[in-house]
């Protein structure tokens, strides 16, 4: 579970920064690169993402994981489509809704470390 929290927050950290990229691509004359590099390497991360997720099913036998990872591959995928199509329109409120679900999965993530890290005693005292 150690390793699918830092692939997510890898993958939150990239897509946080390919924002800056995406800045940079509209004020330097090759900025293109530093978005269009990034924009890979996210992919990569986000199928190490699903991966991830897949061994941490068979560890713990939920198959939420997976289908987290599925999904922000196939967003990914659409946003490194829309990219290079050059759908604006679709790229830039894509890119935000990717960066807030990451962020929403990273603290979902972190909230259940923090529930199955408690004692049973913690836990009935709690109720």
């Amino acid at each position: 579970m150690n390793l699918l929290r830092a692939t997510v927050a890898l993958q939150t950290a990239l897509i946080f920064v390919q924002s800056i990229t995406a800045g940079l691509r509209m004020t330097l004359p090759h900025g293109h690169v530093f978005h269009s590099a990034g924009s890979y390497t996210l992919w990569v991360v986000t199928v190490a993402h699903l991966v991830v997720a897949v061994l941490a099913w068979r560890r713990s036998g939920s198959l939420q994981p997976v289908w987290y990872a599925l999904g922000f591959l196939a967003f990914m995928t659409a946003q490194v489509y829309a990219g290079l199509f050059h759908l604006t329109a679709l790229h830039v409120p894509l890119a935000a809704a990717l960066l807030v679900a990451s962020v929403l999965y990273q603290l979902r993530i972190r909230s259940t470390r923090h529930h199955s890290s408690r004692h049973p005693e913690q836990l009935a005292g709690s109720r």
